[in-house]
């Protein structure tokens, strides 16, 4: 049997391996980056997840007037999976050039504290290592309700990515991010589309006012939204269809029919088939590998970084995680996970929606004395750069304290809330106040200013 001695070894190619193993490299150290599929290089996030899907919602709001939408959508699909292609090969020639730095595709499992079995086919390898970083991320749940797995009609999001033809009639299972984003998506490109969602509203995490202003801007782009619905079976219709059956909030039994069902119904770690009880390596109910604030395991040598350890299933939080391992293995050892604060996210629909800090549910819940304010950005005079690039949609939330005039919590579901949320996430982490954020000099015309308006309306 081959044996392969490194000093670090990284099991999946997520961001954060990844970009550990390429700093390692590049410090001479040796190491090893081993993933299962030559589908994966570069990790979830470029082939699977945020890239494709972006590139998806972008190709959605730029029509092609020239074709119908479903040869628009065709062509979407190409440049999406040559954007893929091409990143995906990129990321294979940047992390196996190093001399120091090898690719190892298999599937790997424990053997022991520091060793590793990689099987490809009938091939094997042993990878001794003095430090090991698991990094396989999170895979969709497809739950056990009858008629969901195993049916060719249905698809989790991996599977609706790839797909190369626009659905006429596309089915959505649950109302969280990523049922949103492609219920959006979807719906742009002329599917007819039904989003179901279980609980009272979409996007439970979100304030109930910004949940409603969601469902309004579906329900203008043609989507049909359900909520409070409760589904209880797939089965197949004809004419190639499949027909969902749920429970509507009063308890009645009605169909959604579609030729595609997405269920987009939650994510779990990745852990099966790794040994990681063999190794001694504790794993939470959830599958999750449970770590301490330095993301340590139970073995102190072994780190789980990314959607595999329970925290924030992000790209950025995993490049978060890289920065701490690589604090342990090369620095003070000092960075841990307490270290973040005010980390924003964002629901890529259009427009999208971004938020950082508390809701105002959360902000109510600590007893501290609120000001609000809330503005539909079509009301925003001051703010015409919204107006400018065609869409005044959406609205914009402040919560602050009363006493202080800490600025506690921002959402904004409006033009370009993906980037102007990262301003406020940083005017947070530095403790500006609502004062400075009202008073502030942005550019003109931007979405920033709208700040101004924002910040000038609490009350």
């Amino acid at each position: 049997m081959r044996v392969m001695q490194v000093e670090l070894a990284v099991v999946g190619f997520g961001k954060g391996g990844k970009t550990l193993v390429g700093a390692l490299a590049k410090a001479g150290r040796r190491v090893a980056l081993i993933e299962q599929s030559d589908e994966m290089y570069g990790g979830t996030c470029i082939n699977i997840a945020c890239v494709p899907t972006k590139a998806l919602v972008y190709q959605s709001e730029h029509p092609d007037e020239r074709v119908d939408r479903a040869a628009w959508f065709e062509e979407a699909a190409r440049k999406k999976t040559a954007l893929v292609e091409a990143m995906r090969a990129k990321n294979f020639e940047l992390f196996d050039s190093p001399e120091t730095s090898t690719v190892i595709t298999g599937r790997a499992r424990f053997t022991g504290p520091h060793t590793l079995m990689v099987t490809a086919g009938g091939d094997e390898l042993e990878i001794r290592a003095e430090t090991i970083v698991i990094n396989t991320g999170s895979t969709p749940v497809v739950p056990p309700m009858p008629g969901l797995a195993g049916n060719p009609r249905v698809v989790t999001s991996t599977g609706m990515l790839a797909a190369t033809e626009r659905p006429k009639e596309l089915v959505v299972l649950g109302g969280g991010y990523v049922g949103v984003e492609f219920a959006s998506m979807q719906a742009a490109f002329g599917t007819r589309v039904t989003l179901i969602q279980r609980g009272g509203q979409l996007l439970p995490a979100e304030d109930p006012d910004i949940a409603a202003a969601m469902e309004a801007l579906l329900t203008d782009a043609g989507v049909r939204v359900l909520t409070g619905a409760t589904v209880e079976r797939v089965d197949d219709a004809d004419a190639g269809r499949a027909s969902v059956t749920y429970r509507t909030r009063s308890g009645e039994t009605a169909t959604a029919h579609g030729d595609v069902v997405l269920a987009a119904l939650g994510r779990r770690p990745v852990t099966k088939g790794l040994g990681l009880a063999e190794a001694g390596i504790r794993v939470g109910s959830r599958g999750e590998v449970i770590v301490d604030r330095h993301l340590r395991t139970s073995l102190p040598h072994v780190f789980a970084i990314g959607d595999v350890n329970g925290g924030p299933q992000f790209t950025y939080i995993s490049l978060d995680d890289y920065r701490i391992v690589l604090d342990q293995l090369t620095g003070s050892g000092t960075r841990s996970v307490d270290d973040r604060r005010h980390v924003p996210h964002v629901v890529f629909t259009t427009p999208p929606l971004a938020r950082v800090g508390m809701t105002e549910a959360e902000a109510r819940a600590t007893g501290r004395p609120l000001r609000t304010a809330v503005r539909e950005v079509a009301d925003m005079a001051t703010v015409p750069r919204a107006k400018i690039v065609g869409d005044p949609r959406g609205v914009m939330k402040a919560i602050v304290d009363a006493g202080t005039d800490e600025v506690l919590g921002v959402t904004v579901l409006a033009h370009d809330a993906h980037e102007t949320v990262n301003t406020l996430a940083v005017a947070l982490r530095l403790g500006a106040t609502a004062s400075l954020l009202r008073d502030g000099i942005y550019t003109h015309p931007s979405m920033t200013e709208a700040f101004n308006d924002l910040f000038a309306h609490l009350a």
